[in-house]
């Protein structure tokens, strides 16, 4: 441990994914098995057996209750994001219980119910210094460089898990995650209340920036082409474009080709876009267009440690925000393969609950 209480090395993950390494995923040598969803082919996802994980000292056991699916997932599922190896247990969208403590761990109690943040920064760094976590150059990304959580028990660093409230509901608790990557981007973006606020793309990752504008007093205006995502935004109190409407701030979340160049066509002089989808290909448009318009661009990736996470539980604890409105597919573990499947085309969200079988 470093001084300031984490991880000051971190071994990555070695030989079928699934060794002990420092910061998660501690397994025993016993041959008691727990289910995960997992990887065993681009594409090809199913329950298989894993060793049972027990928590290091600096760690905590958990009992996972729900998993969120999101396009990062799908991207793994579908190769686009390589893994380090497979069979590889998916998902970071993780929520569950604490059943174990590690001797070292003071600040965590078993029975409490937590969300998993699923960045690991190192602490040491630059970045990480200047709480620039999401910048640092060595975080681990759970489901990407390191097993993910979708499994009926996982071993965390307890630095990375957030306590909440027993009375926040478990459907609100499982969109911790993606809500505090949209909340982060609505913080970075020093957006204000009384702004024209245009968000394309309403997958689950713009409802979430819809939802967290809402909360703002910020009603939002969407593009989106599909029908189903576009009506569960205005579901939740968003409005829609029209053509020609001025906007002074843009949300691009859906990293659809295109899109962007075509919203920063309606941003006022002075306007700002705050990029949160990805798209690997380059922008079609002039540093003309900018520098006369005086355009800002910035991207926002996911959050930083630890106040976004803690500011978003803290949220979902005052019922200030209602995520589970969001949610609209649920599955049980033994379902995986179809939840994975149901992410591209379902308006709003889909998960996994592994609170019982049917999930019903």
């Amino acid at each position: 441990m470093n001084e300031q209480g984490a991880y000051a090395t971190l071994e990555r993950p070695h030989g079928d994914g699934y060794g002990r390494y420092a910061h998660n995923c501690a397994y025993s040598a016993q041959e008691v098995v727990v289910k995960a969803a997992a990887l065993i082919a681009p594409e090809t996802i199913e329950i298989i057996d894993i060793p049972e994980p027990h928590c290091g000292p600096d760690e905590v056991l958990v009992r996972v209750t729900a998993v969120g699916l999101c396009g990062t997932d799908s991207a793994v599922v579908r190769g686009s994001r390589p893994v380090p190896n497979m069979p590889w247990v998916l998902g970071h969208e993780g929520v569950g219980e604490i059943v174990a403590v590690g001797s070292r761990t003071v600040d965590r109690e078993v029975g409490q119910q937590v969300a998993i943040e699923p960045n690991y920064c190192c602490f040491t760094c630059e970045a990480c210094g200047d709480g620039f976590t999401s910048g640092c150059p060595s975080r681990d990304a759970v489901g990407l460089t390191s097993p993910g959580l979708l499994a009926e028990y996982v071993a965390v660093p307890a630095i990375f898990t957030h306590p909440a409230a027993d009375h926040v509901n478990i459907c609100d608790l499982v969109c911790v995650e993606p809500l505090t990557v949209a909340r982060a981007a609505v913080r970075r973006s020093g957006v204000r209340s009384g702004q024209r606020c245009l968000v394309v793309g309403t997958g689950s990752q713009g409802l979430f920036v819809c939802q967290s504008l809402l909360a703002e007093g910020i009603t939002p205006h969407v593009r989106e082409p599909h029908t189903g995502r576009r009506e569960l935004a205005l579901v939740l109190g968003a409005v829609p474009a029209t053509d020609g409407e001025p906007f002074d701030h843009i949300f691009e979340t859906s990293g659809a080709t295109g899109a962007l160049e075509t919203a920063l066509g309606t941003l006022v002089p002075g306007g700002k876009a705050t990029l949160v989808g990805m798209n690997a290909g380059p922008l079609d448009i002039s540093t003309h267009a900018v520098v006369s318009r005086q355009l800002s661009l910035s991207g926002s990736l996911i959050y930083d440690h630890p106040h976004d996470f803690a500011d978003t539980i803290a949220a979902l604890e005052k019922k200030s925000v209602e995520p589970h409105r969001v949610l609209q597919a649920r599955y049980p573990l033994e379902a995986a393969a179809e939840a994975f499947a149901a992410v591209v085309d379902t308006p709003g969200k889909c998960w996994i609950s592994l609170n019982d079988p049917a999930g019903q």
